[in-house]
């Protein structure tokens, strides 16, 4: 080996230091060519000193002790050959895909540094990512874990919140429906148990997906428990603007609950109901005319001070109701149409009074989605129906 070729190992070795380990930056003006090339620059990234150097920086941001190590070195002529190894903790900025936990990686890089006149005139780098890839599969895991993890918490959190029985009342069929995604979101229904046999029905359907979603409609259930119980009041209208004063404390600025709450004299047959913006209820009439149950009001958590219009239906016999919530119409079918409202809303109409409303919905959706579906939010029906003949 000649002493030229001695001293451009040296010369490597002192850039690897300097620049790499002591940090020193403008040391890669002294030892790198004006004219430097960096081929291991990505596509479009400046090649030069300056690329180079905030190439350098970006890694060393990463890790507070990061160190790299040459093991091995082979000089010819004006090349310089070298096995490097570079070692350090990813504790401070995301590092080639790898979050900062902390974890150390070892990444070992071949690089072919050209010497000419006492500076390196170009560097081509061959990396080992192997490390990398490896510790965010692992993290990935571990995420994935996590997200089970909570979705378990929320599905719990929500069966627990839905009724266990559904009230039996003499001259009436209620009958409920809830499938929950995979995704867990904020759907609820819930039955208040009134004076004078009046009872209250809600469904509702809090913002956003998995714990936190649960969570407000855990609240949102329980608030409502207790006004109902607390006011015991023929007026749904009054029990929403009580839930939602409560509620604005309660949830995050960036949530909010819609929800349609009824209340049900079984003797008269007369359903009384407020909405919190939620999807408008269908009313299926005996001469198969369908109803939109219309009443203005905000969703609750929203906005302060608001009230709830109030209207009244009776339902004779054999006439049903429908409430539901929006993972039934916002379905899509393979080619990405909508089950849709102008559907739902004909379905009802043109359903069989001899068959259960719900099921044949059900029937329509799932027949509408077709095989392999991947339901995209929770889906909730609550059909209420006065029988064709009372005793």
């Amino acid at each position: 080996m000649t002493s030229q070729e001695q001293e451009n190992k040296a010369l490597v070795r002192r850039f690897t230091e300097e620049v790499y380990n002591r940090r020193n930056l403008d040391a890669a003006d002294e030892l790198l060519a004006p004219d430097f090339v960096d081929y291991g620059a990505p596509p479009g990234e400046d090649a030069g000193i300056e690329g180079y150097k905030l190439a350098v920086a970006t890694e060393q941001a990463a890790s507070s002790d990061l160190h790299f190590s040459i093991e091995e070195q082979i000089a010819e002529g004006d090349k310089v050959v070298s096995r490097v190894v570079g070692s350090g903790s990813v504790d401070q900025r995301e590092l080639k895909g790898v979050a900062p936990t902390g974890v150390r990686i070892t990444i070992e890089n071949i690089t072919i540094n050209r010497v000419v006149d006492g500076k390196i005139v170009d560097e081509r780098t061959v990396i080992d990512l192997s490390p990398c890839w490896q510790q965010r599969m692992e993290q990935e895991s571990l995420e994935r874990q996590r997200v089970e993890q909570e979705l378990r918490v929320a599905r719990s959190i929500q069966q627990a919140s839905l009724p266990e029985e559904v009230p039996t009342l003499e001259g009436w069929q209620i009958s409920p429906f809830y499938q929950p995604a995979r995704e867990v979101g904020g759907d609820f229904y819930d039955f208040h148990f009134l004076s004078e046999g009046r009872l209250g029905l809600v469904v509702g359907d809090a913002t956003g997906k998995g714990v936190p979603a649960a969570l407000v409609m855990s609240t949102t259930c329980g608030m409502l428990q207790l006004a109902a119980q607390a006011l015991d009041s023929s007026s749904p209208g009054e029990i929403l603007e009580r839930v939602n004063e409560t509620l604005l404390a309660r949830i995050p600025t960036s949530m909010f609950v819609t929800c349609f709450y009824a209340i049900l004299d079984p003797g008269s047959a007369s359903l009384s109901y407020a909405n919190a913006g939620h999807d408008l209820p269908y009313v299926r009439r005996g001469g198969g005319d369908c109803e939109e149950l219309r009443a203005r009001g905000m969703p609750l958590g929203l906005m302060p001070g608001m009230s709830y219009e109030e209207r009244e239906i009776e339902l004779d016999a054999g006439e049903a109701a429908l409430f539901y919530s929006d993972g039934l119409v916002e379905a899509h079918d393979p080619e990405g149409e909508m089950f849709g409202f102008p559907r739902l809303r004909a379905l009802v109409s043109e359903h069989a009074e001899e068959r259960s409303l719900g099921d044949f919905l059900l029937e329509e959706l799932y027949s509408f989605v077709g095989e392999g579906w991947e339901q995209e939010d929770d889906i909730t029906l609550l059909t209420l129906k006065r029988s064709s003949s009372l005793s």
